[in-house]
């Protein structure tokens, strides 16, 4: 096949009043307006520039930017900055003509001439000489075009015309068209290129591969042009191995090829490929790249080449920060693939959208699993809303487009073996989706049996369904706030999800699973060097340094980084646990820009990383082997016993065999507490296989500390660890000579503060206030996705940041944020708002707010007031200490620190601002 590349320049005509057609625009030349393709037009600043009234493709859930005191900086007449997704410097939607001519060499006098345009952004037409030759609407396969007779040796004027409003109804807020994420762009991307064949071509070649057998099944279809002579019969090759195969009538032909019993297999673990060619007598040729793999389902497990599988996913959801639309070159697509499976992961779900080629071959030579999607997310604003009056299946157009496209992506994509699974889209709206989905399977599966398929991501449950993406395998939920299992219960290692599996009759994948934020990574602003602006995170800056936080960026994103670090390892954990779970997808590894900037990832949304978390620390807890333990808690008092039932989940190349399991607890030094080893056994492939038990007893002199224990397979790399918190178990918790204890900030305390006493107090969960938005609901995990999106749902806070070497907590071990002992601290807990505390005054335990609110919080305070030394605890260190081993200690480590000569606040505040905390 013959190629002549179009990139380069374009001439450029913008059609904003949709005139162009009736005015015959491609029958004479546009104007002088140039741009380059492939390329976009947002990328080339061509278009409005954002204004207030700008109409986005893409739901705003908070529409308070456009009315409310605090955005009017960031509102015209200001350059506008936008708080919901990032920031184009121009937009445009509609109809935009492209055009420029063209040279078909002498050599191609008699050929087949097509035009390839790989990923064009809407609806296209495309006219040569003023003659149109055809239309085209897929948002994830190369639009093509047969240029007929017309294409003649010599000069031609070539126009384009691409649309890219929403005439198929995809759902506004889909990832292959939403501003949310990669935006909704004019133009063309990837290749753009002239390809001549011979008049009999190879039209379509498809490779079914029969793993048992070593074997591949090929289907072809061959066309024909103007007077060719028809084709009988086509060269197989593979390999050494080659065949001549007949073809019918109607050009279609079946051949099959034995590849040896020596042919390698593809799977995560050594992705093999193998090229096929099919050959015409006339040498007109085309060839696939392949790979022997099979997945089916066996209830409710999937199967991989005859082995269990399980989906350790993560979404991409079409964010491209620096160009704003999808790359088209491998060498990206390795990075970032390459990025999320060194973080041992092997699974990526493409939410409501399909990738280019590129990410294809990436995938195939990486050795991941994909889950594609026919680019729709229909009627997702009333979905979100549960309340959609209409939605796919309800006969409008989206309806034939989404079958359309369905076909036309197996059609392109179909050979790659990292195309595992694929779906309509996300979470669909209407009342008759579930009879259309079912169809939907129904009719992909009947025209391609390489793949499984569901309806839709997130629901709904159909009997038809290969597979079930459903959310009920998760931690947190939408509208749970501290309700959810990890805010509402007690830190321990024991739950999973055995019931929502066990009553599924098909593989079960969490869907989108975590959602636990970080403190949004302001310090990535600077990387947003194309069209696209970082408005979201300015804004959030801006507040910050208006509020005197501006240097407290860096302690919060690694304190929040962390606390959103153990979550993942947390719910991570508890999928591995389940036994007949067939995979999660988290959402997710990376940040996600828009529905009101959603900071959820340990990578930012470049892919790159925050620096709070390694892919080899992910790995411990997300991999092919993972230790895992069921602990009765995290914390432990003198005379307790830690008793720990460990398990593995295995889903590595084959069993392990006579596997030795050592287990250790170490001091915060690496010190050994206590080490030992489990019976050697065979591991077999699958979750939920019992090792063994660990017991240690807690010793009296231990004191309080933190430790680790550590769970590993000897010889190998394989490990896990989880933290523990020993403490004694009658720490001193009366109050001291001298210090004033109080739940209550009244007269007694504040005389003695007059007096030059010292005074603790103690508030407790309920005492302090919120404000105008409601109370700060302070919880133990951070924000789930965010609070502008969910309507301020609980939590508002990211966890807290402190110096552990501060003399409060001399007697309290702990890291400068949350982990795991906190849980029992925040659980009775109130942030305090500093308001009217000196703009100085950093809290001892601070709580990091919502980067909407900004408000400085705190948890453990100090200050003089008047001659007084005063210790505000927004904990309550009064009830139930005898429950309580944790607060038992907080308690005594403060009330030892108000005792001594440590205890000298630098900043002064006066009674009615410690009275303003509760106000």
């Amino acid at each position: 096949m013959a190629t002549l590349s179009l990139h380069g320049e374009w001439r450029l005509a913008l059609d904003h009043s949709d005139a162009g057609v009736a005015a015959r625009w491609f029958a004479r030349p546009l104007g002088e307006e140039r741009v380059q393709l492939p390329g976009s037009l947002s990328a080339q600043r061509q278009g409005e520039a954002v204004t207030a009234e700008t109409r986005w493709t893409g739901t705003i859930f908070d529409r308070s930017y456009f009315t409310a005191p605090e955005y009017a900086p960031f509102r015209p007449p200001h350059p506008v900055r936008l708080p919901f997704w990032l920031t184009p410097e121009t937009v445009y939607v509609g109809a935009a003509w492209y055009q420029r001519e063209i040279e078909v060499p002498e050599a191609w006098a008699g050929r087949r001439v097509r035009l390839l345009l790989e990923r064009p952004h809407g609806q296209t037409r495309v006219w040569l000489d003023g003659r149109e030759v055809g239309a085209g609407d897929s948002l994830s396969t190369p639009h093509e075009f047969d240029l007929g007779a017309v294409a003649t040796p010599g000069r031609h004027t070539l126009t384009l015309r691409v649309d890219n409003r929403l005439a198929i109804d995809v759902g506004e807020n889909a990832h292959s068209v939403s501003d949310h994420t990669q935006g909704n762009w004019n133009g063309v991307v990837g290749a753009i290129a002239l390809r001549a064949t011979d008049r009999a071509w190879i039209e379509d070649l498809q490779v079914y591969p029969d793993v048992d057998a070593r074997a591949v099944t090929v289907r072809g279809w061959v066309k024909t042009g103007d007077g060719a002579a028809a084709a009988v019969g086509v060269r197989l090759a593979c390999g050494a191995v080659a065949s001549e195969v007949p073809v019918d009538a109607d050009g279609r032909f079946v051949g099959r090829l034995a590849l040896g019993a020596d042919a390698a297999r593809w799977d995560e673990f050594a992705p093999a490929l193998h090229t096929l060619r099919a050959q015409l007598p006339g040498g007109e040729e085309r060839s696939v790249r392949f790979g022997l793999r099979e997945v089916r389902r066996d209830g409710r497990r999937l199967l991989f080449n005859g082995r269990p599988l399980f989906l350790r996913g993560t979404l991409d959801c079409a964010v491209f920060p620096r160009t704003g639309f999808p790359p088209t070159d491998v060498a990206e697509w390795r990075r970032i693939l390459g990025a999320i499976k060194a973080h041992g992961l092997n699974h990526v779900r493409f939410h409501s959208w399909c990738p280019p080629e590129a990410a294809f071959v990436a995938g195939d030579e990486l050795g991941l699993y994909f889950q594609v999607e026919a680019a729709t997310w229909p009627n997702a604003v009333a979905v979100l809303a549960f309340n959609s009056p209409r939605g796919i299946g309800d006969g409008e157009a989206v309806d034939a487009w989404a079958l359309a496209e369905g076909e036309r992506i197996l059609r392109a994509y179909g050979n790659h073996p990292c195309f595992l699974l694929f779906a309509a889209g996300n979470e669909p709206g209407g009342p008759r989706h579930r009879d259309y989905l079912a169809r939907w399977v129904e009719a992909m599966r009947a025209r391609d049996p390489r793949h499984l398929y569901t309806g839709a991501a997130g629901w709904p449950e159909l009997p038809e369904n290969d597979f079930h993406v459903l959310p009920e395998s998760r931690a947190h939920q939408w509208g749970d706030g501290l309700a959810s299992r990890m805010n509402a219960t007690p830190p321990a290692t024991v739950a999973d999800y055995r019931t929502s599996v066990e009553r599924r009759e098909a593989p079960l994948l969490s869907h989108e699973i975590g959602q636990w934020c970080a403190y949004p990574a302001l310090e990535t602003a600077p990387k947003h060097d194309g069209h696209l602006r970082a408005g979201n995170y300015e804004i959030f800056a801006a507040w910050l340094r208006a509020r005197g936080l501006a240097e407290r960026v860096g302690d919060f994103g690694r304190a929040a980084g962390r606390l959103q670090l153990a979550c993942y390892k947390e719910e991570i954990e508890a999928q591995l646990r389940t036994p007949g779970l067939a995979g999660f997808q988290l959402l997710g590894l990376q940040d996600f820009p828009g529905q009101g900037t959603a900071p959820v990832g340990v990578l930012d949304h470049f892919w790159e990383s925050k620096g709070y978390a390694s892919p080899a620390e992910f790995r411990r807890f997300c991999g092919p082997t993972v230790p895992l333990a069921r602990l009765p808690a995290r914390v432990f008092a003198a005379g307790e016993i830690v008793e720990a039932e460990i398990e593995i989940a295995h889903f590595g190349p084959q069993p392990l065999r006579g596997a030795v399991v050592r287990w250790r607890i170490e001091e915060a030094d690496g010190a050994t507490l206590a080490a030992g080893e489990l019976p050697p056994g065979d591991v077999p492939l699958g979750s939920g296989h019992r090792l063994g038990t660990i017991r240690v007893p807690v010793t009296a002199s231990a004191g309080a500390r933190q430790v680790r224990m550590v769970v590993g397979v000897a010889g190998t790399a394989i490990e896990n660890d989880w933290s523990l918190w020993f403490y004694p178990a009658r720490p001193a918790v009366a109050a001291p000579d001298g210090v004033h204890v109080t739940r209550a900030f009244d007269a007694s305390a504040e005389a003695v503060l007059r007096g030059g006493g010292r005074v603790v107090l103690s508030v407790g969960r309920g005492r302090a206030r919120g404000d105008h938005r409601g109370r700060v609901e302070l919880g133990f995990t951070p924000i789930f996705w965010n609070t502008a999106c969910t309507q301020r749902q609980a939590p508002h806070t990211l966890g807290i940041v402190c110096d552990p070497r501060h003399a409060a907590l001399a007697g309290f071990p702990t890291e400068a944020h949350s982990d795991w002992q906190w849980w029992h601290v925040l659980a009775r807990a109130d942030a305090l708002r500093l308001d009217g505390w000196p703009p100085g005054l950093r809290p001892v335990v601070e709580v990091i707010d919502d980067w909407y609110t900004c408000r400085r919080l705190g948890l453990i305070l100090e200050a003089r007031v008047g001659a007084g030394r005063l210790l505000v605890s927004g904990a309550d260190l009064e009830g139930d200490l005898a429950g309580n081993p944790v607060v038992r200690q907080l308690r005594a480590s403060m009330l030892a620190y108000a005792a001594s000569e440590a205890f000298a606040p630098a900043c002064e505040v006066t009674p009615d601002a410690v009275r303003a905390l509760f106000s």
